[in-house]
C-alpha cells in the first residue's frame, strides 16, 4: 500500500472518435463526444465546457474569512461563498485573476498571495476546474475606487467569520458552495504547518481548461 496516489500511463488511451458542440452560451457550451472504449464499441459523453475559476480565502490578522453572500439561481438562493469568478481574460494567470476578483468583490488588496489547492469541479459532466488561493496581509480599497457591482453582485453581502467557526460551519451543513467548503478546509489543514507548504503561485495547473487559454 502507497502512502500516496500517483499518475499512470497504464490505463487505456480513451480516443474521441467525433465530437460537436451542440450547445453555445455566453460562459458554457455542451460538447458531444463519441468516445471509444475498451472493448471497441463507442459511447456517447455529453460534456459541459467551461473557462474554469479562481477563489480567494482572505484571512485576516485575525484569521478571520471574508466570505460573500450572492444569490445562485440554479439553487435558486442565496450562499455563503469566497470571493471568486470564472478565468474570461484569455491567457491571463490564474493569481492575477483572483487578486481582480477580490478587489471587485471584497474591496480588498492583498499583500500577500499563495497557491491552496487545484481542484475539479464535477469531472463526470464537465471540464471546470478551480484554483484556490490564500490572501493575506489584507487592505481595504477606497470606497472612491470600489468597484461596483452589477445584477446578482449590486445586493451581494459580506461578513467575516473566524477560520475556526466557519469550518464548524462547513460541518454542520450551512456552509455548502464546493469552492467554499474546500478553501476553507484547505485552509485550516495549511494552518497546521504555519502555512509553509504551500505551492508557488506559477506552479502548474495542469486541470486548467483550453478553453481559459
Amino acid at each position: 500500500m502507497s502512502d500516496t496516489v500517483h499518475s499512470s500511463d497504464t490505463v487505456h488511451r480513451y480516443e474521441v472518435a467525433d465530437s460537436s458542440v451542440v450547445y453555445r452560451g455566453r460562459v458554457i457550451s455542451l460538447r458531444r463526444d463519441m468516445v471509444r472504449m475498451p472493448d471497441g464499441d463507442t459511447s456517447q459523453r455529453d460534456v459541459v465546457v467551461h473557462p474554469g475559476a479562481v477563489g480567494v480565502v482572505a484571512l485576516d490578522e485575525q484569521e478571520r474569512v471574508v466570505m460573500v453572500r450572492q444569490y445562485r439561481h440554479p439553487v435558486g438562493g442565496p450562499l455563503w461563498e469566497l470571493p471568486a469568478g470564472i478565468l474570461d481574460v484569455p491567457g491571463e494567470p490564474a493569481s492575477v485573476a483572483a487578486a481582480r476578483e477580490l478587489a471587485e468583490e471584497a474591496g480588498l488588496r492583498a499583500g500577500r498571495l499563495d497557491l491552496l489547492i487545484d481542484v475539479y469541479a464535477s469531472p463526470g459532466m464537465t471540464d471546470e476546474a478551480f484554483r484556490v488561493f490564500l490572501a493575506r496581509d489584507l487592505t481595504e480599497i477606497p470606497a472612491a475606487e470600489r468597484h461596483v457591482g452589477v445584477h446578482e453582485e449590486a445586493e451581494m453581502g459580506i461578513t467575516r467569520v473566524d477560520l475556526s467557526a466557519a469550518v464548524d460551519q462547513v460541518m454542520r451543513g450551512e456552509i455548502t458552495n464546493g469552492m467554499a467548503v474546500m478553501g476553507l478546509l484547505a485552509t485550516y489543514r495549511a494552518r497546521v504547518d504555519g502555512y509553509r507548504n504551500l505551492r508557488p503561485l506559477d506552479a502548474r495547473w495542469e486541470a486548467r481548461p483550453a478553453a481559459s487559454g
